[in-house]
């Protein structure tokens, strides 16, 4: 059976000038932007309540807000662990910033605001090294930085129903390896001593490359009455120009039929997918809130394949695929708040997704190991008086493991294997004006 030498997919660091970071719960997504989504377990399509929320989520919400600004820092800690098939392994970074800023202000006339923000939205990264196997030391890494820009238009039509849009304009950064290297020991020449040298057998584009993209979010909020309100969201597939990288060669394929790879430049699409939402909001009483989403993200348009183009495959192809085979996946979550008094707030949620990889592609995602289902966030928010308010939420993406044949059979001698848990901690101040 053929198994490719490089399985790689690459996603990873999210942030605003931040790199190597490793954000995922539904698959390389956040669970929500700012903290009081995070406490809600992502469910606020229905009940956007800060510019975090709302432009990000659904922009229709930002019709019903006050001007106001957020600022969020959060601290992502996830704890990665793979199985090349020699044995099992840790990441080595697990500490990562995520920061995030939103406003929303009046624009244009009676019932539109104008708002937006900037993210960071998604991402997963990884950094392995496993010496002493038998082909060598493997070396697995993989980052990309994503920063997200989010201007916002909404409107309210009348007492039941408001729209919104937000341009999301996207940058990406990326670079990946896989690679086995072989160190051969200095000594002793014609010309005098040499010291020790390494080679590498793999794709190694570790050098970051830039790409740019765009895409569109709608958005619908439709308040039934005072105690039900609909939520919808749109997102369409932001599309990205192509990250480069200028490389000395390459080698992909499989070990018994590797494709290799001349000097030049070497390219790849890595687009962000389209995703639908629907959420219901329910108040039984004025200071309770009950929020529950349901979500589609299609992974399978993105993330099937990641092709790399190069100048010159041995194979007589114009690229290599990389087959990460992810399936489209389904998320549901659900929130609830409530009012202890005019200036406490809590907050408590439960997110499930579908795992978008399955055993059977477990070699083709060690360094991409976006696989945890579960997760449970709690979440707080002290209104100080002034204008200011505090929010707090804590996030617990519970470990889940997948596990395959190794892309190294027949040399390894175990199955590989890639975990994944998460923990976060974010605090977040607003100001309304």
């Amino acid at each position: 059976m053929k198994r490719t030498i490089l399985h790689v997919a690459v996603i990873g660091a999210i942030s605003m000038g931040l790199s190597a970071t490793a954000f995922a719960t539904d698959g390389y997504q956040l669970v929500g932007i700012g903290q009081y989504a995070m406490g809600m377990g992502g469910a606020v399509v229905a009940a956007p309540d800060d510019p975090l929320s709302a432009a990000i989520s659904n922009p229709a919400g930002l019709a019903d807000m006050t001007p106001q600004a957020a600022f969020s820092a959060e601290i992502f800690n996830p704890t990665r662990k793979t199985n090349f098939g020699f044995g099992e392994i840790g990441s080595h970074s697990n500490i990562y910033g995520v920061p995030a800023i939103g406003w929303v202000a009046p624009a244009f006339g009676d019932g539109i605001v104008f708002g937006g923000g900037v993210y960071g939205t998604s991402g997963l990264g990884v950094n392995y090294i496993q010496p002493n196997t038998p082909l060598g030391t493997v070396q697995a890494y993989s980052s990309i930085t994503f920063m997200q820009m989010a201007p916002s238009m909404a409107m309210k039509v009348n007492h039941h129903l408001s729209v919104g849009a937000s341009l999301n304009i996207a940058a990406e950064q990326g670079s990946f390896q896989q690679t086995i290297g072989h160190t051969s020991p200095g000594g002793m020449g014609p010309n005098g001593p040499y010291p020790p040298s390494t080679s590498y057998t793999g794709l190694n584009l570790a050098s970051p490359s830039w790409a740019y993209g765009v895409g569109l979010t709608l958005g619908a909020l439709y308040k039934v009455n005072s105690m039900v309100t609909l939520g919808f969201t749109y997102k369409s597939p932001i599309i990205f120009t192509p990250m480069t990288w200028q490389e000395t060669g390459e080698v992909a394929g499989s070990l018994s039929n590797p494709v290799t790879g001349g000097p030049g430049q070497y390219s790849g699409h890595l687009n962000y997918p389209q995703q639908v939402a629907l959420g219901l909001a329910i108040r039984p009483i004025p200071q309770w809130l009950i929020s529950v989403e349901g979500q589609w993200i299609n992974w399978h348009a993105t993330m099937d394949n990641f092709n790399i183009y190069g100048p010159s495959w041995s194979n007589g192809a114009s690229s290599v695929a990389l087959p990460l085979h992810w399936n489209n996946q389904w998320v549901a979550n659900i929130g609830t708040q409530y009012n202890v008094n005019k200036w406490l707030q809590v907050r408590a949620g439960y997110t499930y997704g579908s795992n978008p990889i399955s055993n059977a592609n477990t070699a083709s995602n060690l360094i991409f190991p976006a696989v945890v289902q579960n997760a449970v966030t709690f979440g707080s928010t002290q209104k100080l008086g002034m204008g200011w308010k505090l929010t707090e939420a804590y996030m617990h993406s519970f470990a889940n493991t997948i596990s395959g044949t190794s892309p190294y059979y027949p040399y390894a001698s175990e199955n590989a294997s890639a975990t994944l848990a998460e923990n976060s901690f974010g605090l977040q101040v607003g100001y309304d004006f």
